[in-house]
């Protein structure tokens, strides 16, 4: 499990959000196996969106997150529920790159930097919000703070990082994201500007042993901040048999007929999670033959 903790200053004026996604982002080492610049573009993601889920308004609805730039790495996708539950992979994980001229890893050159970055809200509304703006540097955390500044017009700081073994194990990963709210003075947009210019980066905060209640200290320093909630999250895939199933359905009795006709059990592999599923073509048609589905 993951810590993620929401405060707001004193005065109302700004919003703090702060997850500890080491282990989320483990789990997606695990299950994905990436290389080491795919693991920083996937694990920065699925930080991102395990922030931006709990804004949403019910534990049902979800937020869909996709960089498409360009890069060898192709789209990265996360996903996350009201809750802050995340899911998410890479299109092709495995991808080698030499490091940045600082000697970071090299996100932007995977994933590109010539697309965009959608944000897909399901609210459980007729249709969905999508908001896509162009991206920054495919870096991440810049393209964030874009799309907020972009298309939902709120001054955002957002913070990510992941840093990655030499082994490609996770040694620790995590972010924050940081909101003026209307009408905050000038005095404490210089005042916000300055915490966080003598921040270190979220992975040597983590690594030095700093907690999220220390991070928001630092980052809200003088604001007088007040943790309104915190909460575990995962890495939650909620794929079933079921799910599987109505995908096939969806396809109409034509082509589960010619796959019945066929003899074919059909195996199906979660892109989110990597587990597979056996389908037998001809009982799920019977089945619906018989009115059960």
């Amino acid at each position: 499990m993951s810590r993620l903790i929401r405060a707001l200053s004193e005065n109302g004026g700004v919003v703090f959000y702060a997850v500890d996604s080491t282990e989320i982002v483990r789990e997606a080492e695990r299950i994905h196996r990436p290389s080491a610049v795919a693991s920083a573009a996937l694990g920065r993601l699925l930080t991102a969106a395990s922030m931006m889920g709990t804004m949403l308004k019910g534990e049902d609805n979800s937020l869909t997150l996709r960089v498409k730039g360009g890069g060898p790495a192709g789209s990265v996708l996360a996903v996350s529920d009201g809750l802050g539950n995340v899911r998410g992979y890479v299109e092709r994980p495995i991808v080698e790159l030499p490091p940045r001229a600082d000697g970071k890893l090299d996100v932007g050159g995977a994933v590109g930097r010539n697309g965009t970055l959608s944000v897909v809200k399901d609210l459980g509304m007729k249709e969905p919000y999508v908001g896509q703006v162009p991206l920054v540097s495919g870096e991440i955390a810049e393209d964030i703070t874009a799309y907020y500044a972009v298309s939902e017009q709120t001054p955002t700081v957002c913070a990510l990082g992941v840093l990655v073994d030499r082994d490609l194990s996770i040694l620790n990963a995590g972010g924050y994201l940081i909101q003026l709210l209307p009408g905050a003075a000038d005095s404490e947009i210089t005042r916000l500007e300055k915490n966080i210019a003598a921040m270190p980066s979220v992975t040597e905060l983590l690594r030095g042993g700093a907690s999220l209640d220390e991070i928001l200290a630092r980052a809200l320093d003088r604001f007088a901040p007040n943790i309104l909630d915190e909460r575990q999250v995962t890495y939650r895939c909620n794929c079933s048999q079921a799910r599987v199933e109505r995908a096939l359905i969806s396809l109409g009795n034509r082509e589960l007929a010619e796959m019945a006709a066929e003899g074919r059990s059909v195996e199906i592999c979660c892109h989110f999670c990597d587990k597979k599923y056996q389908v037998d073509a001809a009982a799920l048609l019977a089945g619906l033959g018989a009115g059960s589905v």
